[in-house]
This record gives structure tokens, sequence and C-alpha cells, in this order.
């Protein structure tokens, strides 16, 4: 609960705005629905992550990790080295926007911001900015499967667009069982199926992308524990957020202000759900 407090009461803290009431419903109404079953782990390893990132998208490539940080007057794109944690690339967005979702399309980098409606489309290789497109309602997390893109808005919709014009080309609604879940964020398609962060909870859904059927969670609190402290002027841990497959098929994980980014590999599925 002091978390939830601290995101209330920081205003600007955490990027959708919730009421303290809303963000509690919100969570034991996910957690009520919770049938799919929880997903074993295991931590590879951790590596350093730059603790003033508000990590919004991530994305593993032969190239390192490209990012995208949000809030005002501090978003951003980058390419980090990931054993380093070192900034290779970076390009700041215009202050009157807020990053998001990111995706890699061929050459081509889409990042998502949250109010703006605007999804920014970039060179891979140099960061340079090369068009963008309109959108209506909010954008947060964003991937791509190979043949369309995959956005989510908070809700617990998943469009696609087509990769070239952005279009809508349909939309899935993600359920549990009867239950929709809602609070879509960070999104990584990887081997037929989608891996969604539920904003505002330390859990990732894996999601039939077809039907929009949770199949599992991942349950990722233990990692908390984990994080480094602290220091200097760096901001306090926040939400779990950014998730990226890895060629090992692994999944790198970091969240909001994480100093750190944790490589995880599944086992086997426990009996009984969460």
């Amino acid at each position: 609960m002091h978390s939830l407090l601290y995101c209330v009461k920081k205003i600007g803290c955490w990027h959708k705005p919730w009421t303290r009431a809303g963000l509690v419903l919100g969570i034991l109404a996910t957690q009520a629905a919770a049938a799919a079953p929880l997903l074993s782990w295991q931590l590879v390893r951790q590596l350093p992550h730059d603790p003033r990132a508000y990590t919004e998208g991530l994305l593993s490539t032969p190239h390192g990790l490209y990012e995208s940080t949000g809030l005002y007057g501090s978003s951003s794109l980058r390419l980090v080295e990931p054993e380093t944690g070192r900034i290779v690339q970076f390009r700041a967005l215009d202050s009157t926007l807020f990053g998001e979702g990111l995706a890699l399309v061929n050459n081509r980098l889409i990042q998502l911001t949250w109010q703006e409606g605007q999804a920014l489309v970039y060179a891979q290789d140099t960061l340079q900015p090369t068009s963008r497109w309109s959108y209506r309602g909010e954008g947060w997390g964003l991937t791509y499967d190979g043949k369309t893109l995959i956005m989510s808005d908070g809700s617990a919709r998943l469009t696609r667009r087509d990769p070239d014009s952005f279009v809508v080309l349909g939309q899935t609604l993600v359920r549990d069982g009867a239950s929709p879940i809602t609070q879509l964020n960070e999104l990584e398609y990887q081997d037929g199926i989608v891996w969604a962060n539920i904003y505002m909870t330390d859990r990732i859904a894996r999601i039939e992308p077809a039907s929009g059927a949770v199949t599992g969670y991942l349950d990722l609190h233990a990692l908390r524990q984990r994080l480094p402290p602290s220091t200097g002027t760096a901001p306090p841990a926040e939400v779990l957020n950014g998730i990226a497959a890895t060629s090992g098929g692994t999944l790198l994980v970091t969240g909001k202000f994480w100093p750190a980014v944790f490589e995880i590999r599944l086992e086997t599925v426990k009996p009984g759900g969460l």
C-alpha cells in the first residue's frame, strides 16, 4: 500500500492518473479474476540499468537493447549496451511528448506517445526521425509479430495495426476465462504469444493473440528484493515495466527507475493457478 500512496501523492511519478481507490480496485479486480496458471521461472542473470530511466518499452536486438522512456521533459529513445548499461545512442523527445511503447519493424523503430496521439518512426541505425503517424486514444504498449503491430491502450483491448500505415486492422479483447484483463501495458511478442505487463502489479500476462485468452501469468515480485538500493539522486524504483525477448528464448525484464535488468527463463507450469 505504501507504493500506492506514494504514487498518488507524487503527481507525475506514475504516468497514468489513477485515484487511490481506482488503483486498489483495479489491482483487486485483476487478482480476483485470475484463473490462468502461475508460470514458474528461473533467474539467469542480473544486468545494470539506468536508474533514471522511466522505462516504457524494451527491445533486444543484436545491436543491443533499444529502450523507450517516458515522463514529460525526460522522454527518450536510446540504444543501450546490455552488459554495462551504457547508453550508446540517445535521442530526447520534445518536452511536449511522453514516450511509451516501442517496436522494431525491419529497420524502423516505432515509438508510441501516451496522450499525444503520435507514433514516431525512426531509422534504427541512427535514431533519426523519418516520419510519424496519428492515432486516436492513448498509447501504452507496442510490439510486432512479423506481420502486424499489436498495441495496448491501458484497457483490455489489443489493437492490430498495419506496420506501414498504422491503420487499425482489428481488435481483440483479452480475457482470463470470462473476465477481461485491463491495464495492459508494455507488450512483447515471442514465439506466437504476447507478453503484457499488467500496470500497477508485478505480473506479466501470457496471451494467445488470436483469441485474447490469458494462458498464464509471471509473478515477478521476488525481483524487487534483488534490486540494488537507490543511490544519490536516483528516484525510488517504481512499477515493473519493460519486456524484451532474446534470441536465446529468455526474457529481459525491468521496471520504471529500476537500477537492474533481469534475464529470466520459463520453467514449468505450477498446478492450481494463482
